[in-house]
């Protein structure tokens, strides 16, 4: 399973994320439901760092990804991260027994 965890800070907006797991819904390199959550993710991390040009500190392995945003966020980091949760909660609708999302403060 895929455990995604988001962390707000107090004023509600997105600050970091974190990832963990495998789908294992098929083998690996043909798995759709970690395809998409890599696409999702990785590409909200792409949007942070050469778009909107935003310091995070990240930490990807095999089956991790850990991203913190190194200043506070704001309306534009919000547009990237809030799109990439509604993908990821799209994806949790049809496969609940393959991600799970959490949601935190801080």
């Amino acid at each position: 399973m895929i455990k995604v965890a988001i962390f707000r800070n107090s004023d509600g907006l997105i600050a970091a994320f974190s990832l963990s797991g495998h789908a294992n819904t098929a083998p690996h390199g043909q798995d759709i439901v970690c395809a998409a959550v890599s696409a999702l993710t990785q590409t909200a991390v792409l949007g942070l760092e050469k778009h909107l040009q935003i310091p995070i500190s990240l930490d990807i392995a095999s089956g991790k990804l850990d991203v913190e945003l190194d200043v506070p966020p704001n309306e534009l980091t919000a547009a990237i991260l809030e799109t990439m949760l509604f993908g990821l909660l799209e994806i949790e609708k049809i496969n609940p027994q393959n991600i799970r999302i959490s949601e935190h403060r801080r």
